[in-house]
């Protein structure tokens, strides 16, 4: 399948389960301004894929006038993981930039018995750097509602509170 096909089944094929969904959180929670420059935030799962793909999508079609830069930071990924990622971007016509950071060799050596909390806050803080060195005044980031459940429960098990993801969030320490 081209990108072409890709994009065409976004709106035909999985219309009423990615697309309207899509289009309807941006509306709801006012997601996208007039002017914005959005950093889409690319891991090279699936989840940020299609996120690059939909914003493609409502960018070439909406109504609003905004940029899009697609970000990739390589925190370490070994060479044919990343050679996939950079594979599947230039199959789907998603013209990434990519930085590179030792992240993960720090967050296991630094890291303790749980590096993936370390990982995460480095990788997070990187990617607003990343946002700001390309002009950009906001980051998307693609999750799965199944991401949205293991963090509503990783919350209640390890620090005791209902807490989740929410579709809409101000840095408190990055602009």
């Amino acid at each position: 399948m081209n990108h072409l096909e890709m994009e065409r089944a976004l709106i035909k094929r999985y219309r009423s389960k990615l697309y309207r969904p899509f289009v309807e959180a941006l509306n709801e929670y006012d997601l996208i301004k007039e002017g914005d420059k959005i950093a889409v935030c690319i891991s090279g799962g699936k989840d940020s894929l299609v996120m690059a793909k939909l914003f493609q999508e409502i960018k070439r079609h909406g109504k609003i006038n905004f940029d899009l830069e697609f970000l990739v930071m390589n925190p370490g990924f070994n060479q044919e993981n990343l050679d996939a990622l950079i594979n599947n971007c230039q199959l789907m016509d998603i013209p990434i930039k990519i930085k590179e950071s030792n992240i993960f060799s720090v967050a296991y050596d630094y890291g303790g018995e749980s590096p993936c909390y370390l990982c995460a806050r480095m990788r997070r803080g990187f990617l607003y750097d990343f946002a700001k060195e390309q002009g950009c005044n906001k980051i998307a980031l693609g999750h799965h509602f199944n991401d949205v459940i293991e963090t509503t429960l990783l919350n209640m098990i390890y620090c005791g509170e209902f807490k989740t993801m929410l579709p809409k969030l101000k840095s408190t320490n990055h602009p």
